[in-house]
């Protein structure tokens, strides 16, 4: 496989169980040395997809092929050549820091002094050289998640896939985990994750929305967030934002109306129709109402695209 090559060559893939499509052909290429997100809520496909990509699972139809391999043929070798970090928790609970990256050394072949190496680098990296002797389930949670994730490394794959990595993980552990995704990127490694926290898909060089086993869109953040023309996504602010949603409902312009926490974001066709919302919401008894322009957040993305995807679907 040349350097320039595509890590992952994703064809019109599709996996069903009975008559329930998990996955729905989707396709899509990931470049080496990139932090590829795939970003859905539960359910969406995001665990089955990678499943099949790491040689778990075979597709129903469709293609794809990772590192070269293709994952219906060759599911053996591409689980040689890369480190696969699991959503359910991946190391044993009864066993020791050192005696878990020396069960996982040996399942890549690493024995001796080149796992001696590897074991330091990665008690080094997981910020563990004064608790090699501790049981995993006393470790915190997020020492474990980033353990596992060094555990998965320690035969220095290509490509990593990582299972919602995070889930569980307080903010602080979240960010270093982070801080560590972008070192391996930097250092060439492809890093293909998914997961459902937005800010944590900020950070990927480009992302996939999925939904319903669809992929709705691909593209860098900033590219994505361009779906809104400036000016039509504004932010309102009210004590009653559930009243302020009902008397939304309808409105000449208003396209998409949601709660973030206690305030609501409104898709506007055109900027033009923002001049109509506060005399709504004030007719609606919501005198207190403020209405500010705001940047699309990713999050205003995925809730838009889901909408026109149930539209298109409706």
């Amino acid at each position: 496989m040349s350097a320039s090559a595509p890590a992952v060559v994703v064809k019109d893939l599709t996996r069903t169980f009975g008559p329930f499509v998990a996955v729905d052909h989707v396709s899509f290429a990931v470049r080496p040395g990139e932090i590829f997100g795939f970003l859905g809520s539960n359910g969406a496909g995001k665990t089955t997809t990678i499943r099949m990509l790491c040689g778990l699972l075979s597709p129903s139809s469709g293609s794809a092929t990772v590192l070269g391999f293709d994952v219906a043929r060759k599911p053996d070798d591409i689980k040689q050549r890369i480190g696969y970090m699991s959503q359910r928790f991946s190391l044993y609970g009864d066993l020791t820091v050192e005696e878990n990256l020396r069960f996982w050394g040996g399942t890549y072949g690493l024995f001796g002094k080149a796992m001696a190496e590897r074991q330091e680098w990665a008690v080094a990296q997981a910020g563990l050289q004064e608790r090699r002797s501790t049981l995993i389930r006393d470790l915190p949670v997020g020492f474990r998640q980033r353990l596992a994730l060094v555990a998965a490394l320690l035969h220095r794959p290509p490509i990593v896939f990582l299972d919602e990595p995070t889930g569980g993980v307080d903010p602080e552990a979240r960010r270093r985990f982070w801080d560590f995704i972008d070192e391996l990127a930097g250092a060439g490694t492809t890093v293909f994750v998914t997961t459902h926290y937005m800010d944590e898909a900020e950070r990927c060089h480009r992302v996939a929305l999925m939904h319903a086993g669809r992929l709705l869109a691909l593209d860098a953040v900033p590219a994505l967030k361009q779906v809104f023309p400036t000016g039509t996504i504004v932010e309102l602010a009210c004590t009653n934002p559930a009243r302020a949603m009902t008397a939304l409902e309808g409105l000449p312009g208003v396209e998409e109306v949601a709660l973030f926490g206690e305030r609501l974001h409104i898709v506007l066709a055109e900027a033009r129709f923002v001049d109509g919302l506060a005399i709504r919401i004030t007719q609606a008894g919501c005198a207190d109402a403020t209405v500010t322009a705001i940047a699309p957040s990713l999050e205003d993305v995925f809730i838009h695209m889901i909408a026109l995807a149930e539209g298109r679907a409706a």
